[in-house]
């Protein structure tokens, strides 16, 4: 009864949160989720694994692309019933940083997912939308949000020279730049600035040595895939999940069209895309 009131509580606040903000574009169930999730996480113990706690808990939500833009407007968006591999990530960082910070409302959730989906935590037009993953890691990371492993080497035996335009040259493949073609420049002057960045990466030939990635993966941590298509940095997201001592991939999966754990190994995962080269690492912080 005492967790239930709370919940209905937390609910209740949320109201005022979203009316409040003027921004948040959701449903009734996802501050329902999201109260119910926190309040979950609030009673474990200090041991636990949020993240993947958090992850598993979207096991079956079914797969969805571009949730995030059904508004004309720029709004934040929050969708815990339709995830893609990047708002899985952001849902379950999110709410990982909220059980870490002791913060358990609607309010505080919004206000974690607002801080790293846009730069520096401010809703502007959809271009103050973080779009690369790279220029996420790197926002998140001076926020101090995030932190990207790059250490030991082996495995971070490779490095992944950041090149992208793939938005400024293919605005047709995105609803708000076909609505606001002002935008790309904007666009444009955002993939110069993530250009050029130079990170250590486990290259996908050395993902099948448990022995070495135990050095540096953990059960939770986020797994970004690399590639060598032109003009994109990050093809896929996801969080690392050991079994019986290999590393899985638990993700927003197009493939099963809903959120799995991966029954074949990530090493077998990435040999079946030519165009994955392997994995940065990125780890939430406490």
């Amino acid at each position: 009864m005492k967790r239930l009131l709370y919940i209905i509580i937390c609910v209740w606040m949320s109201i005022g949160a979203q009316a409040s903000t003027g921004q948040v574009s959701a449903q009734p169930q996802d501050s329902v989720t999201v109260c119910q999730l926190l309040e979950e996480a609030r009673l474990l113990p200090i041991s636990a694994n949020y993240p993947l706690f958090f992850a598993r808990k979207f096991l079956d939500v079914p797969y969805v692309a571009h949730t995030l833009e059904v508004n004309n407007d720029e709004r934040l968006v929050v969708n815990t019933r339709q995830l893609d591999c990047t708002t899985l990530v952001e849902t379950v960082t999110a709410l990982t940083l909220c059980a870490y910070r002791h913060l358990y409302t609607w309010r505080d959730y919004l206000n974690a997912l607002v801080a790293m989906r846009y730069r520096d935590g401010r809703i502007d037009t959809y271009t103050s939308r973080i779009h690369y993953f790279t220029e996420w890691i790197t926002a998140n990371t001076e926020a101090g949000i995030i932190m990207e492993i790059q250490a030991p080497n082996p495995p971070f035996s490779a490095v992944q020279q950041v090149s992208v335009n793939y938005m400024s040259q293919h605005p047709e493949s995105y609803k708000a730049l076909r609505n606001h073609p002002e935008y790309v420049g904007k666009i444009r002057e955002m993939e110069r600035r993530v250009t050029g960045g130079r990170f250590r990466y486990i290259p996908k030939g050395v993902v099948g040595d448990a022995a070495l990635l135990k050095k540096a993966v953990r059960d939770g941590d986020i797994i970004a895939i690399t590639c060598n298509k032109k003009g994109l940095d990050i093809t896929h997201l996801g969080f690392a999940v050991w079994k019986d001592g290999a590393l899985h991939l638990l993700n927003a999966s197009q493939l099963h069209k809903k959120v799995v754990e991966e029954p074949m190994t990530l090493y077998q995962y990435l040999q079946q895309h030519p165009s994955h080269t392997g994995i940065r690492i990125i780890r939430i912080n406490k």
